[in-house]
């Protein structure tokens, strides 16, 4: 009888690519989903300073943002808020309230952290038919190594899925829906990160979900593996993305390759035929990456000299870890 199992890497590798080995373990705050969005998000002041977080929040604006655009967009913002879905606003909404900051500079730091995720995924399948499923990533935004979270989402009590993200940020880019699946996202091209405003008009224009708000609620609501892969799959987006997934049995793991409209393209393990991992990084796996960027062709190396009998928890943490496969050489490419 074949034993399976899907184990997660949170967030491992966090910041710039100089922390590529985790100092310290964020810390963890439980958000009940059973709360008004406006407060359900109050217990990250319980670990970490307010004044920090403010001026965290302000840099990452300052640094990918034009101050006039950011002049210019504010009373925009205000006024497009009623259009932001539930429970989002009021997630966003009660943030700018527990930060005391203003609700259009909530807004806007959401979206500066919607496209700005490069990292490598793997999803990796050993002989006993157990995954394991990882993942660094590496900002652009060196305060990010100093806001990220652990985030368990409870409902009656109970926890509905985890995930790691970052104090102020209501999306996710990390996640599992226990005895279900997990997801890890990765950004899909070469738009520049400081373009990011562009997103963020078009998700009101085109009203199409941000990758991180839909990745919440597939990790909410979808009931297994393939639900999962299906609504990652075909709802439309603001960008596109790279949702990596694995299940809880042999052989469900996937990388699919997002379009705004839908999928570009799905690939899965394929272990019978040798196949039995899959590297993500930032471009599309059929197509050669940037001369400079060399992340995949030494994720390949390493996970080839570390073999399918030796693939574990530790030794996929190695090849995470292993530069140039956590470095940061994709955000200028």
């Amino acid at each position: 009888m074949v034993r399976s199992a899907v184990l997660l890497l949170l967030l491992l590798l966090p910041g710039l690519a100089a922390w590529c080995r985790a100092e310290v373990p964020p810390p963890t705050v439980n958000i009940s989903l059973d709360e008004d969005p406006e407060v359900r998000w109050k217990p990250l002041l319980t670990v970490f300073d307010l004044d920090y977080l403010k001026k965290a929040g302000a840099e990452v604006i300052d640094s990918t943002i034009p101050k006039w655009v950011h002049h210019a967009v504010i009373p925009i913002v205000q006024s497009l808020e009623k259009y932001v879905p539930q429970p989002y606003a009021g997630e966003i909404r009660g943030l700018a309230s527990h930060m005391g900051g203003n609700l259009a500079d909530s807004i806007m730091l959401n979206f500066a952290y919607e496209v700005s995720a490069f990292c490598t995924s793997i999803i990796a399948q050993d002989k006993d038919g157990v995954l394991y499923h990882g993942r660094n990533l590496d900002y652009p935004h060196s305060v990010l190594k100093n806001l990220t979270v652990n985030v368990v989402f409870l409902k009656n009590g109970e926890v509905a899925y985890t995930g790691t993200t970052f104090a102020g940020y209501v999306g996710l880019w990390t996640g599992q829906s226990p005895h279900k699946f997990t997801i890890s996202g990765d950004q899909r091209g070469t738009e520049h990160w400081w373009n990011w405003w562009k997103n963020f008009m078009s998700a009101f224009l085109y009203r199409r979900s941000p990758v991180s708000w839909l990745f919440r609620e597939t990790l909410e609501e979808a009931e297994d593996f393939q639900d999962a892969v299906m609504r990652l799959s075909k709802t439309p987006l603001i960008a596109g993305v790279y949702y990596i997934v694995g299940g809880v049995r042999a052989g469900e793991g996937v990388v699919i390759t997002r379009d705004r409209e839908g999928a570009a393209d799905i690939w899965p393990l394929d272990p019978v035929n040798g196949n039995w991992y899959r590297v993500e990084t930032n471009f599309d796996h059929w197509l050669p990456p940037p001369a400079t960027d060399h992340r995949r062709e030494a994720a390949n190396k390493a996970l080839n000299a570390t073999g399918q009998d030796h693939i574990n928890m530790e030794t996929l943490y190695q090849v995470l870890s292993l530069p140039p496969v956590c470095n940061r050489a994709a955000k200028n490419n």
